[in-house]
């Protein structure tokens, strides 16, 4: 882990490498291209081939629509329901509504928003079976009342996606579930295949093959947004408690290579005290060797001068995720701009983002946070604006629909309003005489 310190000579250039977002590593782009253009040409072909050449199993056209409906431990279907009971309450609530208006010269003017027909949702497998993902995206789409809710997720090397995932999926809301995942799915999704069905939109986080297939197929579908590695900043005050802070920078850690791991705090003595926590707790872990990598790489605990210079370095790094342990959280939260989601207080885990909470953990990383936000159910709406005028209403938006054709040149606009209105209509054929 780096130790970056206000008071080292050239910190500013070395916070630069902090908020140096990673662009894909060499050779995606290219991979990525490849298999798009051979999943437009072979279809079903194309997709078991690469499914099997990047670790998957040996599949048949047949076999990629999983038909099971396993159970589940009581205990764990219970869990499992309590999670989506308060994704979907959220999800609910953060739906756009329909809503009308007069303007001023009368018209009537509104929105009205529709759910998609058919959306892609795309769950990654990897080192962990993401039950907690499956809640966290299917759920937004039912939510919504998007009809056909495909889902993407890789299988093991049996050909079985793991039965609390294919449960949270059914239970979410899913009414497809292909075995298969990478690249190669986003293009099945975007593109369709003899198997697969084309979708309207494609949502769910990825690794980078997965991040730069979405970015690449986009225009043809509509795209969530870009969501890759796990980031956390923690900001922190002395009165942190250092063993909680290690243990929420662990948590985050524990999502694998490329995940952004960040202090930023005003105490020296703190920042002592975690860089201790974190070798301590780590070796406690399961997966001690995996977190030691992304230690080692991916950390960074950055003393700042003051904790309004730890909600600037905030604002600019934009992280996915940002845990305020101070002794007035809420404050500082005020000036907190760009993260994708904020977690108040010493007693708010992100871990209870992951997975219970409400709002979706599918959030903005690499500087994403910046534009945009994370993964909500009215992403999975259509919006169509109207608009109705009666007679009254046309003769008083006319003078200003004809200065704005005579301004741009365009008489036909104005002709299309007054022929509409015979009178105006006959005067302006005899003031063109």
């Amino acid at each position: 882990m780096e130790i970056l310190r206000h008071t080292d000579p050239g910190f500013a250039e070395s916070l630069g490498k902090l908020l140096r977002k990673a662009t894909p590593p060499p050779g995606v782009e290219d991979t990525v291209s490849e298999i798009l253009r051979a999943v437009r040409k072979r279809g079903d072909a194309a997709l078991l081939e690469y499914t099997h050449r990047f670790g998957g199993p040996v599949l048949d056209p047949s076999q990629l629509l999983e038909t099971r409906h396993p159970k589940l431990p009581v205990k764990t279907a219970r869990l499992i329901a309590a999670a989506r009971r308060n994704v979907h309450a959220f999800a609910r609530k953060s739906l756009r509504k329909d809503w009308r208006m007069r303007n001023a010269q009368g018209a009537w003017t509104g929105e009205r928003f529709t759910p998609f027909e058919r959306v892609g949702i795309y769950v990654p497998g990897g080192t962990a079976p993401l039950v907690s993902t499956a809640v966290m995206t299917v759920t937004l789409a039912a939510a919504a009342g998007v009809r056909e809710i495909v889902v993407a997720t890789p299988s093991d090397i049996d050909g079985r996606i793991n039965d609390a995932l294919l449960h949270a999926l059914r239970i979410s809301g899913a009414t497809e579930i292909y075995k298969v995942g990478g690249a190669q799915a986003i293009a099945a999704l975007a593109i369709g295949t003899q198997t697969i069905r084309s979708v309207q939109k494609i949502a769910g986080p990825g690794n980078a093959y997965v991040v730069e297939a979405k970015r690449q197929v986009f225009g043809e579908v509509s795209i969530d947004l870009l969501p890759g590695p796990s980031e956390v900043l923690v900001i922190a005050d002395a009165k942190a408690n250092p063993a909680w802070v290690a243990a929420e920078l662990l948590a985050q850690a524990e999502h694998g290579k490329g995940s952004g791991i960040v202090l930023a705090t005003n105490s020296a003595k703190l920042l002592a005290a975690v860089r201790t926590e974190l070798t301590e707790q780590c070796a406690q872990l399961s997966r001690r060797d995996h977190l030691a990598g992304v230690l080692e790489k991916d950390a960074f605990l950055v003393l700042v001068k003051s904790l309004a210079d730890a909600v600037r370095l905030c604002n600019e790094y934009a992280p996915e995720h940002v845990s305020v342990m101070t002794e007035d959280p809420a404050s500082l939260a005020k000036e907190i701009s760009t993260a994708g989601a904020i977690f108040l207080g010493a007693y708010s885990p992100v871990a209870a983002g992951d997975f219970v909470a409400g709002p979706s953990h599918t959030l903005p990383t690499g500087g994403g946070g910046k534009s945009f936000p994370g993964l909500m159910a009215d992403m999975f709406q259509r919006r169509t604006s109207w608009v109705k005028m009666d007679e009254k209403a046309l003769r008083k938006s006319l003078p200003i629909i004809e200065a704005f054709s005579a301004l741009e040149g365009l008489d036909a606009h104005a002709r299309s309003a007054t022929i509409r209105l015979p009178t105006l209509l006959r005067k302006s054929k005899q003031t063109a005489r």
